[in-house]
């Protein structure tokens, strides 16, 4: 019984010393905010990657690989993650797919080339990608139009960010880049 006494007092205490505002002061308060939530902009333009765009990254990166002989796979994610084009050139191993999926994936996740990801883990410089879960391997770039990454592309190849970039290049007529800086 006591312990309740103690602390309904208590209780009765700090509600007594909390300040007390006048109507006029609330409403005083109340235009500032009014007039930061009208400034504030509540929505923002992103831009996405289409079917179309993700297909042409597909057919161009092929194109560099067959010129180069190489086999490969690839993945192309739109801004959230979601994939939107996969593609196994003829003989590509059975893993490819998933490894251009998870090289994509880290990518678009660290916004920066996975070869960059490698050399941080490599150097113990970020070991976060480890156990993350993150593919820090080689061969996928973020994509990145006017400042906004947009996407990425993996591929499953140790030359994999020369044809990413490749296609990059050719589809986005050299209006896209890899770097977010």
């Amino acid at each position: 019984m006591k312990k309740i006494l103690i602390i309904s007092g208590t209780i009765t205490g700090l509600m007594l010393s909390l300040p007390v505002q006048s109507h006029a002061q609330q409403q005083a308060r109340a235009v500032p905010a009014k007039q930061a939530a009208s400034d504030l902009k509540t929505t923002m333009d992103i831009k996405v990657i289409s079917s179309a765009g993700a297909r042409a990254l597909a057919d161009t990166c092929s194109a560099w690989a067959e010129q180069n002989k190489k086999i490969v796979a690839m993945a192309i994610l739109d801004w959230g993650g979601n994939l939107i084009e996969s593609h196994a050139m003829e003989g590509a191993p059975m893993n490819s797919i998933d490894t251009a999926l998870l090289k994509a994936k880290s990518a678009l996740r660290w916004r920066r080339p996975t070869s960059e990801t490698n050399k941080m883990v490599r150097s113990g410089e970020n070991l976060a990608p480890t156990f993350m879960h993150d593919f820090p391997q080689p061969g996928a770039l973020p994509i990145v139009v006017d400042g906004q990454v947009i996407g990425a592309m993996g591929v499953s190849s140790a030359d994999g960010e020369k044809c990413a970039q490749a296609a990059i290049d050719a589809v986005f007529n050299g209006k896209a880049t890899s770097s977010v800086q």
